[in-house]
């Protein structure tokens, strides 16, 4: 990677700078309060999450749509759970969980002062899979928002990431190059994989200690971009 050549970053949203189980967290933890759903938090969180991304790998690949993937990642944890939740109740959790989870507005550490420094040298972009309408919350209740040019959303292009389409897409409204760009993103094959089959450079971000092929960039810290200055 050349970095003189480098104009434009283009981030993830959840998972990267939005911290996404942290502030699912503390919308469950309201809802269930709301909803008198008396099931242990953590018990539940502990089969949600990894649900939850078995779910959002089957939307991504377009294997099932929106509306689906709301409802059947609440309906099988409950299950699992043996709670008996109706379907009016799973349809009412679903819809109040995307309208409460943008009011919490925790970010990774580091995000807001680090999107600050590069901002100074290069041009800033989202690149996201969430729904558009939530995305956009997020972003403008957490102070993100001010920050990017430009927002690139799964539903507005039709395709979602690591399609070629989504980063072309995002390039295109950018104004740059492959090769002047930078991915940042925590999904391997979602954002770093499909950015370099598009031409792009990429920088994984990983908080949670996995195992990755060590050919790629990896960060662990937001703060660790500093070394595009």
């Amino acid at each position: 990677m050349n970095k003189s050549q480098i104009k434009a970053l283009f981030f993830d949203l959840d998972h990267t700078l939005w911290d996404f189980e942290a502030n699912s967290a503390l919308a469950f933890k309201s809802l269930f309060e709301e909803y008198d759903i008396p099931l242990d938090l953590h018990q539940f969180l502990t089969v949600y999450i990894p649900n939850n991304n078995v779910y959002w790998k089957k939307y991504r690949e377009g294997k099932i749509d929106k509306e689906t993937l709301r409802f059947e990642r609440l309906k099988t944890v409950f299950d699992l759970l043996n709670y008996p939740a109706t379907n009016t109740l799973i349809d009412d959790l679903a819809d109040a969980y995307i309208q409460t989870l943008p009011e919490y507005n925790i970010l990774f550490e580091g995000a807001i002062e680090m999107l600050t420094t590069l901002n100074a040298h290069y041009d800033l972009h989202i690149i996201t899979n969430g729904f558009q309408d939530v995305q956009y919350f997020k972003m403008k209740n957490s102070g993100l928002l001010p920050f990017f040019d430009t927002v690139t959303d799964s539903s507005s292009v039709g395709v979602k990431k690591p399609d070629p389409k989504i980063f072309e897409h995002a390039l295109k409204v950018g104004g740059v190059f492959p090769h002047e760009s930078i991915m940042i993103g925590d999904n391997l094959e979602a954002d770093i994989e499909g950015a370099l089959a598009t031409g792009m450079h990429a920088v994984h971000f990983m908080p949670l200690e996995k195992k990755h092929p060590t050919h790629y960039i990896e960060i662990e810290k937001l703060h660790e971009l500093k070394f595009l200055l």
